[in-house]
This record gives C-alpha cells, structure tokens and sequence, in this order.
C-alpha cells in the first residue's frame, strides 16, 4: 500500500504561493505518470476553454484523459496518462485535510522549479 502523506488545506495552500505562478500554472504531478501539469495544460488538451472550466479537473484528473492517452504504464515514461481519482482504486500519494477534518484525495503538488519549468514551455 502507498503512503499518504496528510496535510493541512493551508499547508496546501502555502505550497501552491511557494511555486510563485499564476494561477493558471499552478502545477500539480500525476501519482501515476508522474506527468507535471496546471489547468493551462488541460486547457491545451481541450478539457475546456478557460480555468473555470477546468477547475474541476485539476489535480484530480491527468491531463492525458482530455488528448486520448492510454492507461498508466508500470513505470512513469514522461508521458501523461487517463488516470483519475475518481474510481475506486485508491493510489493517490497526497490527501488535503480540510478544516471540518474530512479528507481529499489530490495530485502532489509540483515543487516550484517544476511549476516554472511547465509554466515557460511552449
């Protein structure tokens, strides 16, 4: 079984203001490819026109499920995949505590040299 790590919504939070982007580039990790991705890259993959639209999608689903990447492979190859956290396996490596104490399954958050890095490409 994996280990979750458990954190506070304003740890969470504070980690995103560390990465030092907008909010479109704000960059989360797939816990299954390990792909680097933020709602301008599921705007690119066409998952919805705007980060509104997005939103719902960010950090929770990989960027691959909107450009029709197949399932994750047994080791990340730097391509996305379709995974979700939605179904019923329970693989994700970082759960967000909220004040009411209920938790919530999300990607890792990028580190910040990784939000940058994906924030630049073109």
């Amino acid at each position: 079984m994996r280990a979750v790590e458990k954190i506070s919504l304003d740890e969470f939070r504070a980690r995103l203001d560390a990465q030092g982007v907008s909010r479109r580039h704000l960059a989360f990790k797939c816990p299954m490819c390990a792909t680097v991705q933020s709602m301008q890259s599921l705007i690119d993959a066409g998952a919805g026109p705007d980060e509104e639209s997005v939103e719902k999608y960010i950090g929770f689903s990989c960027v691959g499920r909107f450009n029709g990447a197949e399932g994750p492979r047994k080791k990340p190859d730097g391509k996305p995949c379709n995974w979700t956290l939605g179904g019923l396996l329970r693989l994700h490596k970082l759960e967000v505590q909220t004040p009411d104490g209920e938790g919530h399954p999300h990607f890792e958050v990028a580190t910040p040299e990784e939000a940058k890095a994906l924030g630049a490409a073109p």
